[in-house]
């Protein structure tokens, strides 16, 4: 063996002639500030202090509401049973001219990040992407959010409740997870990651994997209770062994987007309650605003917006149904309400309520989705259905439980706009106008508590004003990416000084087309209409710092300054990254087929169970496709349950084994068409499935049973998007698609695939043959 060379630096060290460079240690480590020796003896530990904000930093409470009108809380002028929201208010103050874009995500993007939505990728919803900077289906890496920073500075984070701020395709078990809330500045995750999910059987997340809900809607069980009971948990675990830390704890509420869904007792609360119909509810409720000191004097009350009929003209079938699913809502904001009251109540018990900060906002206006008339079923909205008001009444006693995923019409909707036009979606005031409260000791004087503010300020300043509240300065480079800048204004002057100048001179809004702009009291807006040309529709001027309500267009008036108004649009659109303007919405709603995706470019899904629950948008694209959906079983005698369904009771499908038969329940909307076998499944191993083909709006289903077709029945109503709560394999997650079982009615026998094989007419004629096989000879070799 060769003897290996002498080292020079080796020997010194051995003979204690020179110390050990420390520079490995410090480039794992560097804030490490000891001293190496060569042995313990020579050497001085150090243990560097992790990041703490200081023994007096506040804890942050962040309230989201969902499309809560700026009218509908107490506070804000309803008479809606809000008293631990009015409390709260009582205790903070209102802000009055508070503004938010016209939708969920991009609101949620610029509200964690004091940025606007365009620029840190968020134009829309999460459930696409574009392939555009302005539409990544999650915030950029290069804007860090307000849990990142408050995170990095020390505190502990937590978001419950709604997150759609991540590609939904990326969010089921496969991930990635890196858009996951845990990967943006949370420690902590518990609820949905979509856009909405039923209120009884939701579909929900702990951190980074899904879960299936404690307990069931028979044993009582609400969403909103489940959330505030996991965030006082959260809030617990840390403050009980950490209680020098501080606590950032986002809490996102599915109340109030559809469904609304409400426990029995409080929905028997409002029967009756809103009988007298919209206008005068509208006319009473703008009366409480003015009364409040929330309007500017001479504001006036929005005439209808078009579609919106005069309560008197509405037939017998219109009101019932309009009354049942307001009183629906007005019970799902109360219901949500008292959550929030557990909450500060379990703050204050706990003593950290004088030391936390709280914020309530809403995202966006009330919700459009309901149509003229509201629907039980709000799926139909997004598949082009009108439901009549005749249909829906027979099933009145449903609205607001299990068995409806519900939303109001317009009439009501606007009622909660009061005293604006038009709705969520939209960049007239109706949707980009909300309720905002701020409360802490901290923050607001005593001799301000209750009061209202009337400065403009948008979303995307919260998080500013927040930073300079708590002192932090954010980062311009995180992890190695450069950080864009904030482009919000701090408004924290206001908490104490109700006439301190507003921070902000210009505003942009825009969602799918349709424009606005707030410069110093004026504004320019623009109701585009999706395919109308961008250069020639008109725009409306409104001096809203006295005509808030947007009833008296200036546009002929001042040709001039609304030329001027509409040049600044595009340079703050090219300034903060809007550009292009897109008005596609829906239709983007669709999966891309492609390599290394959960939509393969052939079309055809290979699941093996066990798996997870998907979201909608990561499973198989069956919504509006015709498809074979092919399972390889294995059965003794008796062997029965669900081998893949999609959806919940309100819409869906369902393929599953019962009484030795195959059957296949499509559940459009409540209307099932349910078809089953003439013969007996097989003992032992077979593939057994249907085949399912659309025909315009209608569509045809077959079973299948090793390859031989059975049963076969049309469809009336061929569904295009099914539901919000996306499929299982192997059992039936959630509420039962069908009502022939119980979910989940798991399958008792050996289910080793489950294969959906998309658009027979863009594959080869034998792909369902060559995956049957495919199925067999892998069931032969187990």
């Amino acid at each position: 063996m060769s003897t290996p060379p002498r080292s020079e630096r080796g020997a010194a060290l051995r003979r204690g002639e020179v110390t050990p460079d420390p520079g490995p240690a410090r480039r794992a480590l560097p804030d490490w500030q000891g001293r190496l020796g060569r042995t313990l003896a020579e050497s001085e530990p150090h243990w560097p202090a992790p990041p703490h904000p200081g023994e007096d930093a506040p804890n942050l409470v962040l309230i989201v509401l969902d499309d809560t009108g700026f009218a509908h809380l107490g506070c804000y002028g309803s008479t809606i049973d809000t008293r631990h929201l009015d409390a709260l208010a009582g205790r903070g103050l209102r802000y009055t001219n508070f503004h938010v874009t016209p939708l969920c995500s991009p609101t949620r993007a610029a509200l964690l990040t004091g940025r606007n939505h365009h620029e840190v990728g968020m134009r829309a919803v999460s459930n696409f992407d574009t392939g555009f900077p302005n539409m990544l289906g999650h915030i950029s890496d290069h804007a860090c959010t307000l849990a990142e920073v408050l995170h990095d500075a020390g505190w502990a984070t937590f978001a419950v409740g709604k997150w759609h701020l991540a590609p939904i395709e990326q969010c089921s078990a496969a991930g990635p997870w890196d858009q996951w809330p845990c990967q943006r500045g949370f420690d902590r995750f518990y609820g949905f990651l979509e856009g909405e999910t039923d209120q009884f059987n939701p579909q929900l997340v702990a951190d980074n994997h899904p879960i299936e809900p404690p307990a069931r809607p028979e044993d009582g069980y609400h969403l909103s209770e489940d959330l505030v009971d996991r965030a006082i948990g959260m809030i617990h675990d840390a403050r009980s062994v950490r209680p020098d830390r501080p606590f950032f704890c986002y809490l996102a509420f599915g109340a109030t987007h559809a469904p609304h869904q409400a426990p029995a007792a409080y929905l028997d609360r409002y029967r009756g309650a809103f009988d007298e119909g919209w206008d005068v509810m509208r006319e009473r409720w703008f009366a409480r605003q003015v009364e409040m000191g929330l309007l500017p004097p001479g504001t006036e009350l929005a005439p209808r917006n078009p579609g919106v009929k005069a309560w008197v003209e509405l037939d017998e079938d219109e009101r019932r149904l309009a009354l049942r699913l307001q009183e629906a809502f007005a019970a799902f904001l109360d219901h949500t309400d008292d959550q929030i009251g557990r909450l500060l109540a379990d703050l204050e018990a706990s003593g950290e309520l004088d030391d936390t900060i709280v914020v309530v906002v809403s995202d966006n206006g009330a919700s459009q989705e309901g149509g003229p008339f509201g629907v039980l079923h709000e799926m139909k909205f997004f598949n082009g259905i009108l439901e009549t008001p005749a249909e829906a009444v027979a099933h009145l006693d449903e609205i607001g439980g299990p068995h409806s995923h519900a939303n109001y019409p317009w009439g009501w909707a606007q009622a909660g706009n009061t005293p604006f036009r038009w709705y969520k979606q939209d960049t007239h005031e109706g949707g980009v106008h909300v309720p905002f409260i701020v409360a802490g000791d901290r923050l607001v004087p005593p001799a301000a508590r209750g009061g209202v503010r009337h400065q403009f300020q948008h979303v995307n300043d919260v998080a500013v004003t927040l930073y300079e509240v708590l002192g932090i300065e954010p980062p311009t480079e995180r992890r190695g990416l450069p950080q864009m800048p904030l482009s919000g204004t701090s408004f924290a002057a206001s908490f104490a000084d109700p006439d301190a100048p507003s921070t902000k001179h210009v505003q942009y809004f825009e969602m799918a087309g349709k424009r606005g702009i707030w410069h110093e009291g004026w504004k320019a807006v623009c109701r585009h209409r999706q395919g109308d040309d961008y250069d020639t529709e008109r725009w409306e001027l409104y001096h809203v710092a006295v005509d808030p309500s947007e009833c008296h267009d200036l546009a002929d008036a001042e040709p001039e300054r609304l030329e001027a108004l509409i040049d600044l649009w595009w340079q703050e659109a090219e300034a903060h990254g809007v550009l292009p303007l897109d008005d596609r919405m829906i239709e983007l709603f669709g999966v891309r087929f492609r390599e290394r995706s959960p939509h393969p470019p052939d079309r055809h899904y290979v699941y093996r169970p066990p798996l997870s629950p998907m979201p909608g948008q990561a499973g198989a694209a069956i919504g509006g496709r015709g498809f074979d959906l092919l399972a390889a079983i294995e059965r003794g005698p008796g062997d029965e349950g669900v081998l893949f369904a999609t959806g919940t009771e309100n819409a869906g499908l369902s393929l599953f084994v019962q009484g030795d038969r195959l059957v296949f329940d499509y559940n459009a909307f409540d209307d099932h068409t349910v078809i089953e076998s003439t013969r007996p499944v097989p003992l032992g191993a077979s593939v057994v499935g249907v085949e399912v083909r659309r025909d315009g709006r209608r569509g045809t289903a077959r079973l299948l049973l090793d390859g031989e077709p059975d049963t076969a029945a049309d469809l009336p109503l061929f569904m295009s998007t099914i539901s919000s709560v996306g499929p299982s394999v192997g059992y039936d997650h959630g509420s039962a698609v069908s009502r022939r079982y119980t979910a989940p009615f798991p399958f008792t026998g050996a289910l080793h695939r489950v294969d959906i094989l998309l658009s027979p007419d863009r594959r080869p004629a034998d792909a369902v043959t060559r995956a049957t096989a495919e199925m067999r000879a892998e069931m032969s070799r187990q």
